[in-house]
């Protein structure tokens, strides 16, 4: 059995749009094949290595989308009690405020607050209350401010 894959439903709409993006691209990567083969010899053909190294960068993304959306489990946001995934959390630490969202690996992006439930960060908040305090890897220590 597959692994389920954890993601919100943000998260999943994304992971369709990009999937459709990348398979309306198969044409055009086609005809870019059908046009580099067409110049001959295939053994010294830059352009027909690069379309082709191009198609299976696509392809295989497809694949990794689909096997994605196929084992997702929806992540149901909402306000909580303690931190669960899909919960927006403040932390503060030394008058600093960070707001992290917590999801799964999938989605996770720390440059837009998303953390992963597997990553330090991620693993010590989780099941944590307002006002309790979270002690990271690194000995940094924050305050649960906010659960959303």
């Amino acid at each position: 059995m597959a692994n389920i894959v954890n993601i919100t439903a943000a998260g999943r709409k994304d992971l369709e749009k990009e999937l459709e993006e990348l398979k309306a691209r198969r044409p055009e990567i086609a005809e870019k094949i059908a046009t580099a083969r067409s110049y001959g010899d295939l053994s010294e053909n830059e352009d027909y290595s690069a379309a082709r190294g191009e198609q299976k960068v696509i392809e295989g993304r497809i694949l990794e989308i689909e096997d994605i959306l196929l084992h997702a489990k929806i992540i149901k946001a909402g306000k909580r009690e303690k931190v669960a995934m899909g919960s927006t959390v403040t932390l503060k630490s030394d008058g600093k405020t960070n707001t992290y969202t917590l999801v799964g690996a999938v989605e996770a992006n720390p440059l837009e607050g998303k953390i992963s439930n597997e990553s330090p960060i991620g693993k010590a908040i989780f099941g944590k209350k307002v006002g309790e305090e979270v002690k990271l890897p690194n000995g940094k220590t924050f305050k649960v401010t906010e659960i959303n």
